[in-house]
């Protein structure tokens, strides 16, 4: 089993894409130019990558056996490691490497080319102390093999700590950042300051519990929300739309759409961003309802459960299935099971007209203007796909209710690592559970922002 996280940056202006990377640094070498002062890393992984392509379960118990630390083995039995592969090998079907990213002595990275024709990160820390076997591998998608941070952990948290001082000092100094940063190792908070303005017009600094839009994090608490409901026998993944909302619009996706397509964002329902809602007067988009008419008559992109593409729409529909089913609308359903339960009194989906105490305005850069308020981008109310506010406190409260199981995701075993951007808001939140080290990045600026300091911050954290 080898740890797939896919960290995607969920729009809520409708350019979903997947996460970029920042630039790497210089001395990657192509997988041809293998070396023999190669570190052990290296080497682990390239075995990996042979006996994830030799395809038999042989090969694969032979891997996890002789090249992972007993620490590793401990946590994660071979057992367990093999029922959970198969998954995984049906997702990229091989690996070919293309080159070497970094080659450090305790910590290794390959770019390498899935089956499935996407490009990923394989990355592995090794103990210290001989015979230097593997503690942990991790896979992470690449959209620009260009742009790739080598990690680079320092030795301690203090190390840690002094190098993301100074580098948000010099972010925030140069105006690049503006926002507030939290790392903690489980429940305890190591890192946790403000940087930048709130409210730049009026001078507003931002503070460590200023509220910022979230973008597409909202989608996060929408999947809760829904499994919720499914544990509960209020609803069941395997239905359509119509056994719920009997007068959705499409009556082809409403037939064919199952709830887990909307979940998984293999619907074939598109987005509700583009012409329909730039010529929508944003303040009547209040309920999720007024999300409807933007995209729900067009035809399906594709037929459902056959391929997969970000769908902004199809968590529209998710948050409507909760309304119907609860009898509450979607906001109040949230607020009520997941925020409250979880301590999470400064979160929340405020309307756009509402006068909310320390809420950071966003801004965006626009050629010849310099940064500018955001607001006529902003619906009349963020939704169950994304545009509510949180504070990086609540969202710490989050991740350590996942941790917990008092709220419950099924897929959280290797951690999170969920985004949301748009003109004027970038949101990072990022848990570990090896290590417990958890990054939340809010900023009130552009992406990407935020994205560029949490993965500098995470290729610091100390192995």
């Amino acid at each position: 089993m080898i740890t797939l996280r896919r960290r995607v940056l969920a729009t809520i202006t409708g350019a979903a894409a997947l996460l970029a990377l920042v630039p790497a640094a210089a001395g990657g070498h192509s997988a041809s130019e293998q070396t023999d002062n190669e570190g052990p890393a290296l080497a682990h992984l390239r075995a990996y990558v042979e006996a994830f392509n030799a395809g038999d379960e042989a090969s694969m118990r032979a891997f996890f056996r002789d090249h992972l630390a007993a620490s590793a083995l401990e946590d994660m039995p071979v057992g367990k490691r093999l029922a959970r592969h198969p998954a995984t090998k049906r997702q990229l079907k091989s690996l070919a490497i293309e080159k070497v990213v970094g080659d450090l002595p305790f910590h290794g990275s390959l770019l390498v080319k899935a089956g499935n024709g996407m490009l990923f990160l394989l990355a592995g820390a090794v103990e210290k102390a001989s015979p230097n076997k593997l503690l942990s591998l991790s896979i992470d998608v690449v959209q620009d093999p260009d742009s790739i941070v080598v990690p680079d952990p320092k030795a301690d948290e203090k190390e840690l700590l002094a190098a993301v001082k100074a580098f948000l000092e010099e972010r925030a100094g140069a105006d690049e950042f503006s926002g507030v940063v939290l790392v903690a190792r489980n429940e305890r908070v190591l890192f946790h300051e403000a940087y930048g303005f709130a409210d730049r017009e009026s001078r507003v600094p931002n503070q460590r519990d200023t509220k910022f839009n979230l973008g597409s994090i909202n989608k996060n608490f929408t999947r809760v929300a829904v499994l919720q409901l499914a544990r509960q026998g209020k609803l069941a993944l395997e239905k359509p739309i119509k056994d719920y909302l009997p007068d959705y619009p499409n009556a082809e996706a409403a037939a064919k759409v199952r709830i887990r397509h909307l979940l998984g964002m293999t619907s074939g329902i598109g987005d509700f961003f583009g012409e329909r809602y730039d010529a929508t007067p944003k303040e009547k988009i209040q309920t999720l309802r007024d999300y409807l008419p933007l995209f729900a008559d067009k035809p399906l992109e594709f037929e459902p459960g056959t391929s997969n593409r970000y769908s902004n729409g199809g968590y529209i529909v998710l948050g409507l299935i909760v309304e119907k089913v609860t009898g509450v609308d979607y906001y109040t359903y949230v607020r009520e099971n997941i925020f409250k339960p979880c301590g999470m009194a400064d979160t929340d989906s405020y309307a756009r007209a509402e006068d909310i105490p320390n809420l950071a305005k966003g801004y965006t850069l626009e050629m010849g203007k310099g940064r500018v308020l955001n607001f006529a981008t902003l619906p009349g109310r963020g939704s169950s796909a994304g545009g509510g506010y949180s504070t990086a406190g609540d969202l710490l409260k989050y991740v350590l209710a996942l941790k917990d199981g008092q709220v419950h995701l099924p897929d959280v075993a290797n951690g999170i690592g969920i985004a949301g951007g748009a003109p004027g808001i970038n949101s990072v939140v990022e848990w570990f559970p090896a290590s417990g080290f958890i990054v939340i990045v809010l900023s009130n600026f552009d992406p990407p922002t935020a994205g560029d300091v949490a993965r500098q911050i995470i290729s610091w954290l100390p192995r």
